[in-house]
């Protein structure tokens, strides 16, 4: 069984902190790679958010701050994958999907490599800054801890 990142939305905060916001559900990848050019310059506003704390969307290509570990079928493997070359031939200049397909297949086995370390549920969050040889990642996992419903919802008479 292959995991990857969806994304989910603990509060309304991604809405206000990120220029594109990624959906509830959607699939994600880390996306370090659209921040390989930047520069201190670069690090303003809603941009820096995307740079320090954005998981990127597979579906939207938003960003969103936290994800939950889960499983992914095959099926969706392959389409996220068309997803990610195409983005790459739209976005990145790459000759056509069969030139990115590679690219977009490393990317998705680096996100899984990544969540096959963490049970199911297992929120992630990332955090990047900028160093002289390149963008670093951290990862901070939060396991998913067993909580009657009474705990997140309100319900009323």
């Amino acid at each position: 069984m292959k995991y990857l990142a969806r994304i989910i939305r603990l509060d309304e905060s991604d809405l206000n902190v990120f220029e594109h916001p990624a959906e509830p559900g959607e699939w994600a990848i880390s996306g370090a790679f659209a921040f390989s050019n930047w520069s201190e310059a670069d690090l303003t506003g809603k941009r820096r958010q995307a740079f320090a704390h954005g998981w990127l969307s597979l579906e939207s290509f938003g960003r969103a701050s936290v994800v939950a570990v889960a499983p992914v079928t095959d099926l969706e493997w392959e389409t996220l994958a068309a997803a990610l070359a195409d983005h790459f031939v739209a976005h990145y200049g790459a000759p056509g999907r069969a030139a990115a397909m590679p690219v977009a297949l490393e990317e998705l086995g680096h996100a899984e490599a990544l969540c096959s370390d963490y049970e199911p549920n297992t929120l992630l969050l990332v955090e990047r800054t900028l160093e002289e040889v390149g963008v670093r990642e951290r990862f901070r996992a939060v396991k998913p801890v067993a909580a009657p419903l009474e705990s997140f919802a309100v319900h009323g008479e």
